[in-house]
């Protein structure tokens, strides 16, 4: 297929190299040129004007809102819009009133997830175009399901957010707890990751984290406006995440004490403060 993708940063480099790698012919943009293997393009409008898929993976909101009326102007009718990017629900559901082919599809992995293509994606929108949008999914990801109509994919993604967080605020409150008591952490890590307690993050970050490493994958500031959305859909919704809204005020501090651009596991950091490590 012929696709217009907007947003090649972090995340969406490693996409789009994936889509061209399967076959497709992809023509970006971003606000400053990189290279990513495809066709560069000179403006959105130069991006999307022939496209028969357009997608977007941007930062937030504002983001996403300022570019879709170019894509919405210059677009073929008909064209499939897949909106990788994590926004609130609401934000979804207007662009999916203004273009008939809209997906949500936020995706959760990270940077790594990204680069080996092993994405989890929820999606948001009809049946037909979630069948429409597989061969993107499967080139790009490893896990993708639709999980309702329009919106749906975004609070599945806060949900996912608010596990993420909540486990990272754990994780570093056992590595605190360990390394005060004198406990060899690591081997401590490697067992809580053999066991019940076992995670992805656990996986894939207990050496970073035991490392004080917190080269970004995922920043504390994007993290930061996750627990916005996922504070705004539980009022919205009116449940209660108390949780939650502790895990939303540790990332707000560590955006306070100035670590808003390292990974999402510099919670630790916070944990740190918090017991006078």
């Amino acid at each position: 297929m012929r696709i217009g993708f907007i947003g090649l940063g972090i995340m969406g480099r490693p996409m789009a190299r994936h889509l061209i790698k399967a076959g497709h012919d992809v023509i970006g943009y971003d606000l400053k040129e990189v290279g990513f293997g495809g066709t560069w393009a000179g403006s959105v409008a130069e991006a999307v004007k022939d496209a028969e898929v357009v997608i977007t993976m941007l930062p937030a909101d504002p983001q996403v809102e300022a570019v879709f009326p170019e894509i919405s102007a210059n677009a073929p009718e008909g064209a499939l819009y897949i909106d990788f990017s994590t926004i609130t629900p609401q934000t979804s559901q207007k662009l999916a009133a203004k273009w008939p082919r809209t997906l949500d599809a936020p995706v959760s992995g990270g940077e790594k997830g990204a680069v080996d293509a092993v994405l989890s994606i929820m999606v948001g929108g009809s049946q037909e175009d979630f069948e429409a949008a597989r061969p993107i999914f499967e080139a790009v990801g490893r896990t993708y399901e639709r999980v309702g109509g329009p919106g749906a994919g975004q609070y599945v993604k806060a949900a996912n957010q608010l596990v993420v967080g909540g486990t990272y605020a754990l994780i570093a409150e056992a590595i605190v707890l360990m390394e005060a008591a004198g406990v060899d952490a690591a081997k401590g890590l490697d067992v809580l990751a053999g066991g019940l307690a076992g995670s992805r993050i656990l996986e894939l970050k207990r050496e970073s984290m035991l490392a004080r490493n917190f080269q970004p994958g995922f920043r504390i500031d994007l993290h930061h406006k996750d627990m916005g959305i996922i504070l705004d859909a539980a009022r919205g919704a009116e449940v209660a995440i108390p949780l939650g809204a502790l895990t939303a005020q540790l990332i707000a501090s560590a955006r306070a004490l100035g670590h808003g651009s390292l990974d999402h596991s510099a919670l630790l950091l916070v944990t740190e403060r918090l017991s006078k490590q």
